[in-house]
């Protein structure tokens, strides 16, 4: 049978056929790239006011250096003073329905909550605050800096300044960042000062103006000269110590200027740049799960500025050693090691694994008061 088809007929349906594979691509090509131009967006939970000058405040700032950082590709949002409770998977769903593909989970008890809500969404990214994840979790990482280094320098600090060997510690919970903090504060003042002691006040909980100032005040009447804390907020022991004409030590955030007398040092984050590396990987599609730890040579977590108190002296010391830190030249848990009651923990020239500094349970010398259960 002859074809009866005119050639140009067949030609004009080739072309017509050809025009409209090419508008079908063009069309696909076109709404990829529209999807690539849509910014990233990425959420933040935290466990306290964004205004508390400490632990809060800090996750805060670093959001803002993102958006700053990266102005078109990330737009982010954050729900502020999300107890650690069923409210937080709540707030988690919320955040997805919105459309964040990346959400920061802040504080230690929400890492279950985020497991929860990331199982039933395995297509949007968790980075949780601190916590180790052991169930090998394909959406989630874990992410913390150790800030125990510049802890223990500000505890060789501490150990110059102090005149009655007497140093207080206001803590939280007895959790394994805390006691890390505690630990290398301790650790760090005996290093120059062997006679000095400090004693530690559990307030269980992240923020609490009341009782931690109460603490203070009976730290101080019981002889402390020095006080540091591992709080969400360093604000209000730093102003009872200043009040009371004492040293002290802060924690999360530079707040030397409510303290201009008794300031001496602290550590302090800067997640800003941690933050943008990790919105990046995300959105070029390199981000990974896993347990992420950062030494300070990272920036992440600094040694914060000196106060007026602290002789040229000392302040030359507290720098040299952070520079040996940070040139892997010390380690700050370093055998030979034993805890308060001499059990051997790390034995000559050993240094800490990851699962040693993150199952931390105990108490280093020197420091004197409970350890209460978790």
């Amino acid at each position: 049978m002859k074809d009866t088809e005119q050639p140009g007929l067949k030609w004009i349906s080739l072309a017509v056929c050809g025009a409209a594979v090419l508008a079908v691509l063009l069309a696909s090509v076109s709404n990829c790239l529209a999807a690539e131009k849509q910014p990233l967006k990425v959420g933040f939970i935290t466990v306290g006011p964004i205004n508390d000058w400490g632990y809060n405040y800090a996750h805060n700032q670093g959001r803002l250096f993102l958006e700053q950082a990266l102005p078109g590709k990330v737009v982010t949002v954050i729900a502020e003073n999300i107890p650690e409770s069923a409210e937080v998977e709540r707030v988690l769903a919320k955040m997805i329905a919105q459309g964040n593909g990346l959400i920061f989970t802040t504080s230690y008890g929400y890492y279950e909550p985020a497991l929860r809500v990331g199982a039933r969404h395995p297509n949007v990214k968790f980075e949780q605050c601190g916590r180790m994840d052991t169930k090998n979790t394909k959406n989630l990482a874990t992410y913390f800096a150790k800030q125990y280094e510049p802890m223990y320098i500000a505890g060789v600090v501490a150990g110059r300044m102090t005149k009655k060997n007497s140093m207080g510690y206001i803590a939280a919970h007895p959790v394994p960042q805390v006691l890390q903090n505690i630990n290398a504060f301790a650790l760090g003042a005996r290093s120059v000062n062997p006679k000095a002691k400090v004693r530690v006040v559990w307030t269980n909980k992240w923020s609490d103006a009341a009782t931690e100032a109460e603490a203070a005040r009976g730290l101080i009447d019981t002889g402390a000269d020095v006080l540091a804390m591992h709080l969400d907020s360093p604000l209000t022991v730093v102003q009872t110590a200043e009040k009371h004409g004492i040293y002290s030590v802060g924690y999360h955030a530079d707040v030397h200027k409510f303290a201009p007398k008794g300031w001496l040092t602290g550590t302090m984050w800067d997640w800003g740049p941690l933050y943008v590396k990790i919105a990046n990987e995300v959105n070029n599609q390199t981000w990974k799960p896993g347990n992420y730890r950062y030494a300070m040579d990272s920036g992440y977590v600094k040694l914060s500025p000196f106060g007026t108190a602290v002789p040229k002296a000392v302040q030359n010391e507290a720098l040299s050693l952070k520079k040996r830190i940070e040139q892997g030249q010390y380690a700050v848990f370093q055998g030979p090691l034993k805890d308060r009651d001499g059990k051997p923990l790390l034995s000559e020239g050993q240094k800490p694994d990851l699962k040693f500094v993150e199952s931390m349970n105990w108490l280093a010398p020197g420091v004197e008061g409970t350890l209460p259960k978790k």
